[in-house]
């Protein structure tokens, strides 16, 4: 919604001017019917806003009354448009009980869209947070998105809270540019990503967007909505333009960069019309498996921690030369061991780099 528009409420029609002129003028209905070559009834109807004024008409009306067309079908346009806006007010107001859908609220608190106490200018704001015209166009365009993610419980429990956050992933790619999608580039950045683990320098998301957009993906951060127990998703926006959406819901480094990887493996092994949606109620399947194993091995090579495995210390010190060995935070290797079963999931959580201020900092960007 174009907040810089004024919309009033109430235009009174143009027929109404139109009245106003003739009394100025001492001219009867009749009168301007002969001098415009109008029925009569076509001029009182013209009067009652029950009849629109044609351009035709605005250029009969201009000659005699001496008000230039464009004057008339500015008024017309205005008019009709005031009478659409108010019917639709009114079917908002039917339809405001479909807000409870959608975590509008959350969206509010988050800036996403503005807040209104009345629903229906509420419900308008949603509907255009989305690009959807209606309630129903909401349903059809992001109903029929359920089955395209494969095998989430989580979209199918929480599809507004979802589609919202999906939404916003969406208008926050519009920022950022990218080259067309090229395989042996994204391979190549994301070998010089794994080595900015370790350091994690505090621009390192403008580093990693930068340089994946160069090899053609787009890759954004959105905090997550209530209810969406989401932290990745890959889809492609055109033939040549995968996204990548990060929420940052565990807000540590060795989980970011699992879930990055992983969501880079969708877009190397997988097909351009696959979606995946990644969270805490994601069924695995033969293609997340290959994609777990692609961040995994990415991250930390096979025959490099088989071997690691093999010296049997799971030190906090043995945990960090591994690492530096690698090449990566140790954060990773940390969580990979938690993982698997080897360490406790208590121990050596402080070599984890915590993440708040990431999602504080993409914020102040916006």
């Amino acid at each position: 919604m174009n907040r810089n528009q004024y919309a009033p409420d109430v235009v009174s029609a143009p027929g109404e001017t139109l009245e106003e002129l003739l009394e100025e003028r001492g001219m009867s209905q009749a009168e301007l019917a002969d001098r415009t070559g109008r029925p009569k009834k076509t001029i009182n109807e013209i009067i009652r806003g029950k009849a629109a004024i044609t351009a035709e008409t605005a250029l009969q009306l201009e000659k005699v009354l001496g008000v230039p067309a464009t004057f008339w079908i500015t008024r017309e346009q205005n008019y009709r448009e005031s009478l659409a806006r108010q019917q639709e007010r009114e079917e908002f107001s039917r339809e405001s009980d479909w807000l409870e859908k959608i975590p509008y609220k959350a969206m509010v608190k988050y800036g996403w869209i503005d807040e209104f106490k009345d629903k229906a200018h509420q419900l308008e704001a949603v509907l255009c947070f989305f690009a959807v015209a209606s309630p129903s166009s909401w349903n059809s365009m992001w109903g029929k998105s359920a089955p395209a993610f494969r095998q989430s419980q989580t979209l199918a429990s929480e599809p507004g809270a979802i589609a919202a956050w999906l939404r916003k992933g969406e208008l926050e790619a519009e920022k950022y540019p990218t080259e067309d999608f090229n395989a042996t580039l994204f391979r190549q950045c994301l070998a010089h990503i794994r080595s900015l683990t370790r350091e994690l320098p505090r621009n390192f998301t403008d580093i990693v967007r930068k340089e994946c957009a160069a090899a053609g993906v787009c890759v954004v951060i959105v905090a997550e909505l209530p209810g969406t127990r989401v932290w990745g998703a890959t889809r492609w926006l055109t033939p040549m333009r995968p996204l990548i959406q990060l929420s940052l819901r565990y807000k540590t480094d060795d989980h970011l960069w699992f879930t990055f990887f992983h969501e880079a493996g969708h877009i190397l092994l997988h097909g351009r019309r696959d979606v995946f949606l990644d969270g805490e109620d994601k069924e695995t399947d033969q293609k997340e498996e290959e994609a777990n194993a692609f961040a995994r091995d990415f991250l930390i090579p096979a025959a490099h921690y088989r071997v690691f495995r093999r010296l049997g210390s799971v030190s906090c010190a043995a945990v960090v030369r591994f690492a530096h060995d690698l090449g990566i935070a140790a954060g990773i290797v940390v969580g990979r061991l938690q993982h698997d079963g080897v360490l406790d999931r208590r121990n050596c959580n402080e070599l984890k780099k915590d993440l708040n201020w990431v999602l504080e900092a993409e914020q102040e960007k916006r």
